[in-house]
C-alpha cells in the first residue's frame, strides 16, 4: 500500500490540512449568510490555523513550548476579534472560536493518539457546530427537573449501586444489597427508556403507539390511564381495547428482557412461551382493529398523558422494600411447601407489583430449578392479567366490557394452559 511508503509527518501533515479544511468549510457554510465582517475567517483561516499548529509542534516534538507560545498567540489574537466582536455587533457566541481552538490542537492529537479518536473529534465537532438549531428545538422539550431526573438516574446505577456490598443480608434473607439496588436500576433503566420515548422521540403518537410505550413503562398503569380515558372520549373506543392488549403485551417484552439480564437460563425457557402470548395479543389486537375500522378512528393527542416519571426516590425505595420482603416469603415458602407454595404465592403477588417477586426469582434461585421459576413467572403474570382485567372492566365504558373480557380472557387462559404444559413438560 502506497501509505506505508509515505513518511509519517507527511502523511500527518495531509490529515491536519484535510481535517482543517474540512472544519473551516463548515465554518463557511454555517456562516455563509452572515456579513464578511462578523467572522474571523473560514476555510482558509481554519486550514492555516492547522498548519501553524503542525508547524510548531513538528519542530519541537519533545519539548512543546513553541507549540504552547502558539496558543497563546491564536487565544490572543481571537480575544482581540470576540471582544471587537462584542463592542460592534452585540454578538456573543464562542462557538467558532472554540472550534479554531479545537482545530489548532490536531497535531498533537495525531501524534500522541489513534486516529479513530482524531476523527471521533473532528465528526463531533462538525456535528454539533451544525444542529445548533436542532438542539434548541429539542431543549425547549425538557420541564424544569428533566436534568434532575437524569441526575437521579445517574446517581442510582453509577454512585450507589458500585458502593453497595454483594454479601447476602442474612441466612434468612439470601439476596445481596448490590442485587436488590440492581434489580432497581435494571426496571427503572427500561421504564425511563419508556419515559423518554413517550416524551421526546414520539410526544404526538397516536393511541396504539402511546399504548406500547406505555407498557414498557407500566402496563397496569397504562391500562387503568386508557380504561379511563374510554369514558371521557368514546370516539377512541375502537382503538382503547387494542391499546390495552398491546400495554400488556409490552409487559412481556419487558419482563423477557429483566430475565435475560438476570439469568438466561430462565429467559430461555421462558421464550416459546412469551413468544405465544405476544402472538396471541397481537392477533386480539389486529381483530379488534378490523371489526372497528370502518368505525370513527379519530384518536385524541392527548388520550394518554406521559406517566410520572419512574426515577423518583420513593419509587425506588418502595421496590426496595417489596424485594426484600418478596425474598423473605419466598424464602419462608419454600422451606414450608416447596415448589407448589411458590407457584401458590405467585398468584397472589399477581395483585401487587411483580417485578419485585419476579426478579427476586431470577437472582435466588431458592431451592428449585429453571422449570419452576419459568411457571411461577408466568403464575404471577397470569394473575396480574386477571387483576388489570378487573381494572379495565370497572373504570372503562360499559360497550367495551366484553371486548375486555374476550381480550384479557384469552390471555389469561393462555397463561394457564402454558403452566400447565410446562408443569407436565418440566
Amino acid at each position: 500500500m502506497i501509505l506505508q511508503h509515505l513518511p509519517p509527518d507527511l502523511l500527518n501533515f495531509c490529515l491536519v490540512v484535510i481535517f482543517s479544511l474540512f472544519i473551516g468549510l463548515e465554518q463557511r457554510r454555517l456562516h455563509i449568510t452572515l456579513d464578511f465582517e462578523s467572522t474571523f475567517g473560514t476555510d482558509r483561516t481554519f486550514t492555516l490555523i492547522g498548519i501553524l499548529g503542525f508547524i510548531l509542534y513538528i519542530i519541537s516534538p519533545h519539548d512543546i513550548t513553541p507549540f504552547l507560545f502558539g496558543g497563546i498567540a491564536v487565544f490572543g489574537l481571537l480575544g482581540i476579534y470576540y471582544f471587537m466582536k462584542i463592542k460592534l455587533k452585540q454578538m456573543f457566541g464562542i462557538t467558532s472560536i472554540i472550534t479554531a481552538l479545537i482545530t489548532y490542537c490536531l497535531t498533537p492529537l495525531l501524534y500522541t493518539q489513534h486516529i479513530w479518536l482524531v476523527l471521533l473529534v473532528v465528526v463531533c465537532l462538525m456535528v454539533l457546530t451544525e444542529i445548533k438549531e436542532s438542539l434548541m428545538a429539542f431543549s425547549k422539550k425538557f420541564d424544569n427537573d428533566e436534568f434532575l431526573t437524569l441526575a437521579k438516574f445517574l446517581v442510582l446505577a453509577g454512585v450507589i449501586l458500585p458502593l453497595l456490598p454483594d454479601q447476602p443480608l442474612s441466612p434468612e434473607i439470601n439476596v445481596s444489597p448490590y442485587k436488590m439496588w440492581l434489580a432497581i436500576v435494571v426496571v427503572s433503566a427500561i421504564s425511563y427508556l419508556g419515559y423518554l420515548l413517550r416524551k421526546f422521540a414520539f410526544p404526538k403518537a397516536g393511541l396504539l403507539l402511546t399504548a406500547v410505550l406505555g407498557g414498557l413503562y407500566s402496563s397496569t398503569a397504562t391500562t387503568v390511564i386508557l380504561a379511563r380515558d374510554s369514558k371521557e372520549n368514546p370516539s377512541d373506543d375502537n382503538k382503547t381495547v387494542p391499546a390495552i392488549i398491546l400495554a400488556t403485551t409490552m409487559m412481556y417484552l419487558r419482563i423477557f428482557l429483566v430475565a435475560l439480564f438476570f439469568n438466561a437460563q430462565v429467559a430461555l425457557a421462558l421464550l416459546p412461551w412469551f413468544g405465544g402470548f405476544i402472538v396471541i395479543s397481537v392477533a386480539i389486537v389486529f381483530i379488534f382493529l378490523k371489526i372497528g375500522e370502518n368505525k370513527n378512528t379519530e384518536v385524541a393527542p392527548n388520550a394518554l398523558e406521559p406517566q410520572k416519571n419512574p426515577l423518583e426516590f420513593k419509587t425506588a425505595l418502595v421496590f426496595g422494600a417489596l424485594f426484600i420482603f418478596f425474598a423473605i416469603i419466598t424464602n419462608y415458602v419454600v422451606k414450608l411447601y416447596g415448589a407448589r407454595g411458590v407457584n401458590g404465592l405467585a398468584y397472589i403477588v399477581g395483585v401487587t407489583d411483580i417485578d419485585p417477586f419476579i426478579i427476586n426469582l431470577f437472582q435466588q434461585k431458592p431451592g428449585f430449578g429453571t422449570s419452576i421459576t419459568s411457571i411461577a413467572v408466568i403464575n404471577a403474570i397470569t394473575s396480574n392479567n386477571i387483576l388489570k382485567m378487573i381494572y379495565s372492566l370497572v373504570l372503562s365504558d360499559k360497550s367495551l366490557r366484553m371486548k375486555i373480557i374476550i381480550g384479557f380472557g384469552a390471555l389469561i387462559i393462555a397463561g394457564i394452559v402454558s403452566s400447565v404444559l410446562f408443569s407436565m413438560i418440566g
